[in-house]
């Protein structure tokens, strides 16, 4: 992993950029703190805790084997570029660091090593996957952490690491493996509330929610943020990992980096079982809708039908019935001329006729089974 040994003579120069001593430990204006702590250690022991950058790098200079923890928040330019010119941090990271949304990543910069990372929380009240990132300068006696977002939360890192000195003693590597447990671990609720809301959509699929495609698609893109968080960790790990006999990581540390690859590992192979399992349900439930549309347009076909055959029936008994009143009609004109009116044959007729123009109709519409 690690950083070569220490040079006992290393000393860096001081920086002018640097704020005044009685500057305040945020940015020029004063209105937003943006460094969460700066500590100083030595053997694993914390011996100052100044309030400004600039008090910081006096100390610093001062303890000829000190450690400096510095912590940001969403630091300003000034800040970060005040950090640059005292630990002499290279251009590229410092312009990575000032931008979020980079991917996860490790670089060395000469003695400086510059590592993003992603860090998630599950949000319950939401039921959605919140995103942190964090970048992190580590150099033979100092580490700077910049994060910006809400996780991960490093104080309980720091209170951790403080509470066990014969790790912190280790130096800024040690540092670095409790900030990747802390981050690895945080994976856990994440991948256990994902879980459950995969499980609640799989119930929702087979009841037929109809805002569950939403909801599948809002997981779906939460998972590949997941997936670009976890995925180039593993990587990096086994970056770290081959190192160790170039750098001579302390054994401890070996074991204890080992450990966070493995979680890490496993917590990848979820969040693609995760996908995978999302991308199944979307089908599924695509083709349960598409089950369901086609099962409401037979419904709609039958009633259609139906309905087509009883207007078939009235339209034949309205035809049947019409032709008796067509002619009853006929013959119930008030006319003194008209030929049947005083023949004798002419009621049999007109009942004959109604008859089998009745029947008539009747057959043929039998036939066609409009009755």
């Amino acid at each position: 992993m690690t950083l070569p040994s220490k040079k006992n003579n290393w000393r860096r120069r001081p920086a002018p950029e640097s704020p005044a001593p009685d500057a305040p430990a945020d940015t020029p204006s004063g209105n937003h703190r943006s460094v969460v702590q700066a500590s100083l250690y030595r053997d694993g022991h914390k011996v100052a805790s100044p309030d400004t950058l600039a008090e910081t790098f006096r100390r610093l200079r001062e303890e000829p084997e000190g450690m400096a923890w510095i912590g940001l928040h969403r630091p300003s330019e000034a800040e970060l570029l005040s950090l640059a010119a005292e630990f002499d941090l290279h251009e590229l990271a410092v312009e990575d660091a000032m931008e979020a949304h980079q991917r996860p990543k490790l670089e060395r910069y000469g003695d400086t090593l510059f590592v993003v990372l992603r860090a998630a929380r599950y949000l319950d009240a939401q039921e959605e996957v919140d995103f942190g990132e964090l970048h992190v300068f580590l150099g033979t006696d100092f580490l700077i952490t910049v994060r910006h977002g809400a996780a991960p939360d490093l104080s309980a890192v720091r209170r951790r690491m403080e509470e066990t000195p014969e790790l912190l003693a280790l130096g800024p590597e040690a540092v670095l493996y409790a900030i990747l447990d802390a981050v690895v671990d945080g994976y856990a609720p994440v991948v256990a509330g994902v879980q459950n809301d995969i499980d609640e959509i799989e119930t929702e699929v087979f009841r037929g929610d109809p805002a569950v495609s939403r909801r599948i698609y809002e997981l779906s893109r939460e998972m590949v943020e997941f997936q670009r968080a976890t995925r180039p960790l593993v990587s990096m790990l086994h970056s770290l990992m081959a190192g160790f006999a170039k750098y001579g990581t302390d054994d401890e540390l070996q074991r204890r980096l080992r450990d966070v690859a493995d979680h890490v590992t496993h917590t990848s192979e979820r969040v693609d079982g995760f996908r995978q399992a999302l991308s199944e349900i979307l089908t599924v439930n695509a083709t349960l809708v598409t089950q369901q549309q086609n099962a409401e347009m037979r419904a709609l076909a039958e009633a259609g039908f139906e309905q087509n055959e009883e207007i078939k029936k009235i339209s034949s008994w309205a035809a049947i019935l019409f032709a008796p009143t067509l002619v009853g009609t006929i013959y119930g004109m008030n006319f003194d001329h008209m030929p049947e009116l005083h023949w004798v044959y002419g009621y049999p007729f007109a009942v004959l006729l109604m008859a089998v123009v009745c029947t008539s109709l009747y057959v043929i519409f039998k036939r066609r089974d409009w009755l």
